[in-house]
């Protein structure tokens, strides 16, 4: 099915994540062996991606390919067919070869606010918890990142950023591994970590910071994002059932109260640098994407509030240094 023996071979001449080999195979090849039933159909639309390196590749100001003088009308039709196979596409958006794939979250948004207040990553070893399909992970080596891993379970977003990396031509530096974070060892390797939108989906969020803590070389940089409400350094939102219709959510803290939880946990510097409340522009249905997204689980009568009525979503970025 999968190979990551090219994983495997960076690992190796890696001093500090070289550890990583001591459990990482046996996982994967566990992985290997509950793979989803969809997982079949997915892997025959892949091997038929195309792996050249294209002319022009914008990793900067986009997540975009393309050929000098465009590609066949006919090459570019087939290659859109192969992709929607992919549906649903969450997060993005991705312009490959004049197809634009309009994805339910304007990733980029998300990444213009985050990238004005972190350390410049050229030359940094990234990793990228929840990094669905990649997207974030492609706008990281436009700013100069050395590697770049991402962890996140879904099979789909294996696949959807594979076949984005063929269309790269098969980049050396960008690697998605189908792991949750709690599966990986305390490596103490990275120079930077994200972790953007999974913090409300851990039963136990403390632990989640801590896990993350412990991914980071001294004096390394969290990048952590996630849902939050108004208040004060007390205040938590617990939601009794679901939250926008979402089933596996646990805990809303207030900015000011995640600030105090990552400090407990034994992070510095730790500095709140963006809120913001999401938008129907920055998640909704498209043609890539047709099942619901935020307007409906937005209280029609109080956008203000979700359909279960809890305040509506907002984020906030928060920035951290790991001194130990």
């Amino acid at each position: 099915m999968f190979t990551f023996a090219e994983f495997y071979q960076l690992l190796a001449q890696h001093e500090t994540l070289r550890p990583w080999l001591n459990t990482l195979p046996k996982q994967l090849s566990d992985w290997e062996e509950k793979a989803h039933g969809d997982m079949a159909r997915w892997m025959r639309a892949l091997k038929k991606f195309p792996t050249d390196k294209p002319d022009i590749i914008d990793l900067k100001h986009a997540v975009s390919v393309r050929n000098e003088g465009g590609i066949a009308e006919g090459e570019q039709k087939r290659l859109e067919s192969l992709l929607r196979l992919l549906h649903p596409w969450r997060k993005g958006p991705y312009d490959m070869h004049g197809i634009h794939i309009d994805t339910e979250w304007r990733s980029d948004w998300k990444w213009d606010r985050v990238l004005p207040h972190i350390s410049p990553l050229k030359g940094r070893t990234v990793l990228d918890v929840g990094c669905g399909n990649g997207y974030h992970m492609w706008r990281m080596l436009g700013e100069e990142a050395k590697l770049t891993v991402g962890i996140d379970p879904s099979n789909l977003f294996l696949i959807q950023f594979e076949a984005i990396k063929r269309l790269m031509g098969m980049d050396e530096r960008a690697y998605l591994l189908p792991l949750g974070i709690e599966q990986l060892p305390e490596l103490k390797a990275f120079d930077t970590v994200f972790s953007m939108g999974v913090l409300y989906h851990r039963r136990s969020p403390l632990d989640h910071i801590i896990q993350l803590k412990n991914q980071l070389r001294k004096d390394g940089e969290l990048i952590l994002e996630t849902l939050v409400i108004d208040g004060d350094e007390n205040d938590v939102l617990v939601p009794t059932h679901r939250y926008a219709q979402m089933h596996n959510v646990y805990f809303f803290p207030s900015a000011k109260a995640l600030k105090v939880w990552m400090e407990k946990c034994g992070l510095v510097d730790v500095k709140i640098v963006d809120e913001c409340v999401t938008t129907a522009d920055e998640q909704r249905s498209t043609d890539w994407m047709t099942n619901n997204s935020l307007p409906e689980y937005l209280d029609p009568s109080d956008p203000t509030k979700t359909v279960e009525g809890y305040p509506a979503p907002k984020r906030a970025v928060l920035i951290a240094r790991n001194p130990d």
